[in-house]
């Protein structure tokens, strides 16, 4: 089939009669059974088929929404209704979801259709998607290589051409990180921008909801749709929702900044000198460059993982096979029935964060480390506060390397740990941040560019991404 720009040129061929949405719907669904061993759906839902024919006729009747006939994948930790809702676990493997979350009803009401749910990282913990119940996803420019984390799957389906856009979710990078390991868009909002009501919970004041796409034009349509206040989620904001797809164009000359933080030891001299080149590039087109310093930047990674597993470790202790989800057979007791069901439920990885975010939020431990923690948030936020009074966006590396080995580093938490170096402090500060990619190793492998603006200034993210992709 045909490969179409963006959404607005595919429409407008179903519009004209050129192109059949039941076809492409089924296009999509051959495609993925071909690159099933990519692993990125845990549930492809056929009765999307009908879902097209109703869409179809709407945009043949001149009445459907705004993302009419968009074929959308949405990461297994999203619910909808009647379908299966895994989190990639087994301790929800057989779980069907009672209602809806907000984001995903919003696509559904403008005509999107869901085609299935992507695999992930376990409840969303993890860099590499490899602590899957499902499996790892691989990546699909070198299939020995991760996909990247925890929102691997849904990366990958858009890299792979298995649907046109895709939802994942950003508590720490997880999704500018695979957007970068795979060559793709992929955008984290403001926290409170998209409503969190029926996403599952890992660490509830980090989690953000946003789109991967190959066009910045989808990008911006799909941010539009599900933003805005959402009753059922009191840290969503009650802020006018800009027409973000209709704005991309614009003339205007950025002022950018570089953290000298970010281009340290460790960041691989080929992503370097990729991001090297686009500065450059951005200096000829007229765009101010500026050196400035983020100096809590090394205090990121620490003070995310003790406040992330310190969340994680309350918001999981409902899974202990009572009310829901696998419950261990033949307990004596109710304590043995809650210990026999986690410790089986749960993977390493999630156990490993539990007992971290328990033991920083112990009696004893809480002052040393999760309090010392919230107020160096406070100073991380700062520092961006700071920086956005001189520039409007802020330019960086997205990872320090570009794809890494399947296994290379499952035995060494820390060095995992150290690939959302450069992705934990948007969401320390909640701010938005995406990834673009730029160029392509000696190997092959895609490198990515990240930018982050102020707080609710997406568009400057998007209209800035818009014109680095033209000069490219």
């Amino acid at each position: 089939m045909k490969e179409y720009k963006n959404h607005f040129e595919k429409l407008s061929q179903i519009r004209e009669g050129k192109l059949s949405l039941i076809e492409n719907v089924n296009y999509f669904l051959k495609r993925i059974e071909e690159n099933s061993k990519l692993n990125c759906y845990n549930f492809v839902f056929n009765d999307c088929i009908q879902q097209a024919e109703l869409i179809e006729n709407k945009i043949k009747n001149g009445n459907a929404g705004k993302l009419a006939g968009m074929v959308i994948a949405i990461k297994d930790v999203l619910a909808l209704k009647n379908k299966p809702m895994t989190c990639s676990s087994n301790i929800l493997r057989n779980f069907i979801s009672i209602y809806t979350a907000t984001a995903v009803q919003k696509l559904i009401d403008e005509d999107a259709i869901i085609i299935g749910k992507t695999n992930c990282d376990e409840f969303a913990m993890g860099s590499s998607n490899e602590n899957s119940a499902f499996g790892p996803v691989l990546n699909p420019h070198d299939n020995s290589r991760v996909s990247g984390g925890s929102s691997g799957g849904s990366a990958v389906a858009v890299a792979a051409d298995l649907c046109d856009v895709s939802l994942g979710t950003d508590t720490g990078g997880s999704i500018r990180q695979p957007a970068a390991f795979c060559g793709i868009l992929g955008l984290k909002p403001t926290y409170g921008r998209v409503s969190r009501y029926g996403l599952t919970a890992f660490a509830s004041s980090f989690d953000t909801i946003g789109p991967f796409a190959k066009s910045i034009e989808d990008i911006a349509l799909v941010l539009e749709v599900i933003s805005g206040k959402d009753e059922k989620d009191s840290t969503s904001y009650d802020l006018p929702v800009p027409d973000f797809s209709k704005n991309l164009f614009t003339d205007k000359k950025f002022k950018i900044g570089i953290p000298n933080e970010y281009f340290g030891e460790g960041l691989d001299n080929e992503i370097k000198n990729a991001i090297e080149e686009q500065i450059e590039k951005l200096k000829s087109n007229g765009h101010q460059i500026f050196q400035i310093s983020l100096p809590h930047t090394e205090y990121a990674i620490a003070t995310y993982y003790i406040l992330t597993t310190a969340e994680a470790s309350s918001n999981l202790s409902r899974y202990e096979g009572a009310h829901y989800g696998f419950r261990a057979e033949q307990s004596s007791n109710l304590i043995e029935m809650y210990t026999e069901s986690r410790s089986q439920g749960f993977g390493k990885e999630v156990k490993r964060r539990i007992m971290l975010g328990t033991y920083v939020l112990s009696a004893g431990y809480y002052d040393a480390y999760y309090r010392k923690a919230q107020k160096v948030r406070r100073l991380l936020k700062n520092d961006f506060i700071e920086a956005f009074k001189s520039v409007d966006i802020i330019l960086t590396p997205t990872t320090p390397t570009v794809a890494f080995k399947i296994g290379e580093k499952s035995s060494d938490p820390l060095e995992m740990y150290l690939s959302d170096i450069y992705t934990t402090s948007a969401n320390l500060a909640g701010i938005p941040g995406i990834n673009i990619p730029i160029a392509k190793n000696k190997d092959g492998l895609p490198i990515g560019m990240q930018l982050m603006a102020n707080q609710f200034e997406e568009l400057k993210l998007l209209q800035l991404t818009k014109l680095i992709m033209n000069y490219n």
